[in-house]
């Protein structure tokens, strides 16, 4: 059985559409009007071996807020709902990732609770198009929508364009383990007998 969503949402402020299948190639496809954005999202796609088509219609004349938080709640609503009811995965990953100045560390538990934590101090306010500030509120409307518990932790780095690459990339390589499949598994990983 596929793994793949469609979601969309539309506000007065962003119009979304997200296509997501956790069981794809790393084939991205992100238009979203904020071209860092874009490449970090494409990376996600690629290292996490998700197949990912975003399109985002924001109001990128006030600035990149809406359109970043807005596309971090659709992803999770979309990762949710790809999971089902999340029978057989291993539902923890975790990786610590290099990019030449930085290490960036992730840890994903889907228990279907959200939390978030996040330990990174930016030394600059802009990326490209993207406000650093951002990047943790992209994370944390994934973590709240997907249900999620979510962790990452900026062990060094000076580059700010390599600590965001590090967090996407690791994120998307801790997301592509929790939600693997593992013969071993029978029914969902927890005692309670749901996730």
């Amino acid at each position: 059985m596929a793994r793949s969503t469609t979601v969309e949402r539309k506000t007065k402020e962003t119009d979304i559409s997200v296509i997501l299948n956790l069981d794809g190639t790393g084939k991205g496809e992100i238009h979203t009007g904020i071209g860092f954005f874009d490449h970090m999202l494409e990376g996600f796609s690629k290292h996490g071996f998700f197949d990912l088509k975003v399109k985002v219609t924001g109001d990128l004349n006030v600035d990149g807020h809406h359109t970043v938080e807005d596309t971090g709640i659709v992803l999770g609503q979309a990762i949710k709902n790809a999971l089902g009811d999340k029978v057989g995965i291993k539902r923890y990953g975790y990786f610590i990732l290099p990019m030449d100045d930085a290490l960036a560390l992730c840890s994903i538990d889907l228990c279907g609770r959200p939390y978030f934590d996040f330990d990174c101090t930016f030394t600059a306010e802009m990326v490209g198009g993207l406000a650093t500030e951002l990047v943790k509120e992209f994370f944390y409307a994934v973590s709240y929508s997907a249900g999620m518990n979510l962790h990452i932790k900026m062990l060094s780095g000076e580059n700010n364009h390599h600590m965001i690459e590090a967090m996407f990339k690791s994120f998307a390589k801790a997301l592509d383990e929790a939600v693997m499949k593992d013969e071993r598994i029978t029914d969902v990983l927890s005692t309670k007998g749901s996730l």
